[in-house]
């Protein structure tokens, strides 16, 4: 569906540096992906630090997005308007 962000509540237009910042984000997150796997297939590597290194990544990549896109929050609605 054409322009869905502008029928989800929060959502935006992006300026054309933030679209491309969002797309590098994007290019690094795969590549850093690619990275995880090839290190999954190492013998021997720590499948407990691994896991805990997939999690931080996809958390990392998550507030790299979220600092370019800045999508509205609720949280942050003055409580003197309540």
């Amino acid at each position: 569906m054409k322009d869905q962000h502008t029928k989800i509540t929060g959502y935006r237009d992006l300026t054309q540096s933030e679209i491309d910042a969002m797309n590098s984000i994007k290019a690094l997150e795969t590549d850093t992906a690619k990275l995880w796997q090839q290190v999954r297939e190492v013998e021997g590597v720590d499948q407990r630090a691994l896991a805990l290194a997939k999690t931080e990544l996809q958390t990392a990549f998550m507030w790299f997005v979220r600092a370019v896109a800045r999508p509205a929050s609720p949280f942050d609605v003055d409580q003197r308007e309540s």
